[in-house]
């Protein structure tokens, strides 16, 4: 988990956590420090001079910035992509399904050629996708490209079968 490693950076040194929380900030999570502060709810100059060094965190920032961090952590981890021109998308009713007694949650990333298809789905790893739905013609590419599972949409069975396909991969 990484707000663990936020937590044990704390005992290393204050460089030490500075460093491991601007990483979180940026990589782990993706966000910039003024979103990271909004959904920690913190003042964006408080995170500022804490990842600049001048200003150490106190006890009730520092619950806030870890709740945060496991907050985001939780929710962005369990969500299906679905790489898709738009009107397909819009002809979608159901972004949660059940399957295999578990509730999928479903984010669609609209995509109008390759290369939009291809900024997809490495955003849609990035914003911690556990797998992916697209089409054939563009996932060779991201399966060379990503971490996590991807399920090629097959034109003769349904875009939900594919997203169950997916949840079945991701568990492997």
């Amino acid at each position: 988990m990484i707000a663990d490693d936020v937590i044990l950076a704390v005992f290393v040194s204050d460089e030490q956590f500075r460093n491991v929380l601007s990483r979180v900030i940026k990589d782990e999570l993706g966000m910039t420090a003024i979103e990271f502060s909004k959904c920690a709810s913190i003042p964006h100059s408080t995170l500022y001079k804490i990842l600049s060094g001048h200003r150490e965190p106190n006890v009730k920032t520092l619950r806030a910035i870890v709740r945060a961090i496991r907050e985001l952590e939780g929710r962005e981890r369990n969500f299906i992509a679905l790489i898709a021109a738009r009107p397909v998308l819009d002809r979608i009713t159901e972004r949660q399904l059940l399957i295999g007694g578990e509730s999928v949650v479903v984010r669609e990333y609209a995509a109008a050629t390759m290369e939009d298809a291809i900024i997809a789905a490495v955003r849609a790893e990035r914003d911690g996708a556990s797998a992916l739905v697209c089409a054939p013609i563009v996932s060779p590419t991201v399966e060379k490209i990503l971490s996590i599972p991807v399920a090629t949409i097959n034109p003769t069975s349904s875009i939900v079968r594919a997203i169950e396909l997916a949840a079945r991969k991701r568990s492997h």
